[in-house]
């Protein structure tokens, strides 16, 4: 079973990622930073009184028109206003999205929050924005086993990426939905954009609950992210042994991060059937 993660940036590398992820040929797709607007497609402007960035309107429904052979699920954050090419303002979903192929079965699904909840803004925060977890459990034939497949995009600080009470707070939230799942699944995987240094106490939260990041301090950024600190994305595991083949990919270059791939093998082990 193959587990792709990467924070698609909104969709501002747009042909770059929708040609790359035709290729991909993942039995689970995991998105960070996937938008939708309503009724709308296309190019929209989004301002957060730090940065201005295009990104689409609807990458949830550019990827899902891209995958037809996959079901999708998205949770949102939080929304707010992003404008058209004539100024006009609409309201904008922002959350994270995961793909399963048809021929996957879906056994089990959770979302939650692990920072806040979900927010209207008026305008958009540069800090202190709601981050969900998205959980699909999913049945490998090949294998006859089940994998848990976790992803969240962590809660950003303007600060930095350093330890910080809400970020512990998240890591417990984590290694609880960890606890949630492990009862119906052989392996369970977690990975996104966690917004986190290499050194993160958070590692050591999820390690007491058997998840071991596969990770550490690989460069996880593109040419397009210009700052000095390389780390943003990780991908841990709770069976280290199952895993068959793990890559942090550097090229093509489709999103300011990189994208994290890991194939999965394991016998069925567990008695919980």
């Amino acid at each position: 079973m193959k587990i792709v993660s990467i924070n698609a940036w909104g969709g501002a590398m747009y042909d770059e990622l929708i040609g790359w992820l035709r290729t991909v040929d993942a039995d689970v797709l995991c998105l960070q930073e996937v938008t939708r607007t309503p009724h709308r497609s296309g190019w929209a402007t989004f301002a957060d009184g730090e940065r201005t960035l295009p990104q689409r309107f609807n990458l949830f429904d550019d990827v899902s028109a891209a995958l037809p052979g996959y079901t999708p699920y998205f949770v949102a954050n939080d929304a707010g206003p992003v404008t058209d090419s004539d100024g006009v303002e609409l309201r904008q979903d922002f959350g994270i999205a995961t793909w399963v192929r048809d021929d996957v079965p879906v056994v089990g699904l959770d979302a939650r929050f692990v920072h806040s909840r979900f927010v209207d803004h008026a305008e958009w925060s540069v800090d202190d924005r709601p981050r969900a977890a998205l959980t699909v459990t999913v049945r490998d034939r090949l294998a006859g086993t089940f994998v848990s497949v976790i992803q969240c995009h962590g809660l950003r600080d303007p600060a930095g990426k350093g330890d910080s009470p809400i970020r512990l707070e998240q890591a417990r939230k984590l290694a609880e939905i960890v606890e949630h799942v492990r009862p119906s699944a052989d392996v369970v995987v977690l990975c996104g954009d966690l917004n986190l240094l290499p050194t993160s106490k958070t590692f050591a939260v999820l390690a007491d609950h058997g998840m071991t990041d596969l990770v550490g301090d690989a460069d996880t950024r593109t040419s397009s992210y210009t700052k000095d600190i390389r780390s943003a994305s990780y991908l841990l595991v709770s069976s280290p042994t199952a895993v068959r083949s793990f890559e942090v990919i550097a090229m093509p270059e489709v999103s300011d991060h990189r994208a994290i791939s890991v194939s999965i093998r394991c016998a069925t082990t567990s008695s919980h059937r």
